[in-house]
């Protein structure tokens, strides 16, 4: 965690059933390793397709190899009834969910609705919070990005069976909490960072700490001067503990990210610098720059709206970019070693 959380949060969470869904990923990960800190009994559910079991090796959670794809009741155990419900499991990164389309809107959707039709009959009064994204913003013509806007998101795009099946999944969670008084929350997840990333991931933090520890050029897809706002795990860890605990959150949707904003260059700039820093060895510079084409449907600009998590969860997040990837560089740093 990065900070110390409220004494209430500890109460909340003590001894109670969690399942985490994607509890071997970048995120659910950090989440479990989390709530296990804070007295909750876990159960992850993780088909590893892009989760990692070295991830949670250290932990006590109970792990379920499984696709949450498939009927819940063939892979929780007869009369299992979790207090909260943590829907992380997806593919998140383009070329990962591009490899896996049908995985990718399979998870995010009829997994959604089978997850909360299963509590909706066992445990009607459990806590339900889905991992969405900032991606249901698309490109997105209104900036910062509020909960309040729809998106522009192409339908039938190569992102699409991420972008859209996150959006269904929110409907999904909407008709459960609107029609059968469910308790549903919503987190839409902003580019996020940290320990544990995959750096195959595919996405601009996960590449340039690569390309930066291999001593190659960064590369950059367009110009280079299309934004992205980075938030470190650990903050966003502490938001998503927050919106399940938080009885005001009750069928909220919730950006959580760093409303910290740069352009591709200079986040090239930053990683070139810190990277030297974490090596003990001057940066290039200016750093080397490969140009690639752009993809398609890639959003120009991204930075969330945090003021409603500011307001409903009092969280904001306080791990500065440059202290976050000085963590995250060693710690792969490590791993080479």
């Amino acid at each position: 965690m990065s900070r110390p959380l409220p004494s209430d949060v500890s109460q909340f969470y003590a001894q109670k059933k969690v399942l985490v869904t994607g509890g071997a990923g970048f995120i659910g990960s950090h989440l479990t390793e989390l709530l296990l800190q804070l007295g909750a009994e876990v159960t992850v559910v993780d088909n590893f397709l892009t989760g990692a079991r070295q991830n949670i090796a250290h932990l006590t959670a109970e792990v379920i190899e499984a696709d949450a794809s498939q009927p819940v009741e063939t892979y929780l155990p007869a009369q299992y009834t979790p207090d909260l419900v943590f829907h992380f499991a997806s593919p998140a990164s383009p070329p990962k969910y591009q490899a896996h389309p049908v995985e990718t809107y399979l998870v995010n959707s009829m997994a959604t609705h089978q997850l909360l039709q299963y509590l909706k009959s066992k445990a009607p009064k459990a806590r339900f919070l889905f991992a969405s994204t900032s991606e249901v913003y698309g490109d997105p013509q209104v900036h910062p990005q509020p909960e309040s806007y729809w998106g522009n998101v192409n339908p039938n795009g190569v992102r699409s069976c991420y972008d859209e099946a996150k959006r269904l999944g929110e409907t999904i969670c909407g008709v459960h909490s609107r029609d059968f008084q469910m308790d549903v929350r919503i987190v839409r997840i902003f580019n996020t960072y940290g320990p544990r990333m995959d750096l195959e991931d595919g996405r601009v933090i996960p590449d340039f700490i690569k390309q930066a520890l291999a001593g190659q050029p960064f590369q950059v897809y367009g110009d280079g001067t299309q934004t992205r706002s980075y938030c470190y795990v650990d903050d966003l860890v502490d938001g998503i503990i927050l919106l399940m605990q938080k009885d005001s959150a009750k069928g909220q949707t919730v950006n959580l990210g760093n409303p910290g904003e740069f352009t591709v260059l200079q986040t090239a700039e930053v990683v070139n610098r810190v990277s030297a820093e974490v090596k003990g060895v001057e940066p290039p510079s200016p750093p080397p720059i490969e140009f690639r084409p752009l993809p398609q449907d890639d959003p120009l600009r991204r930075r969330p709206d945090i003021q409603k998590a500011k307001e409903v969860l009092g969280w904001e997040p306080v791990i500065s970019f440059e202290e976050g990837l000085k963590k995250t560089i060693t710690f792969f740093q490590s791993r080479q070693g």
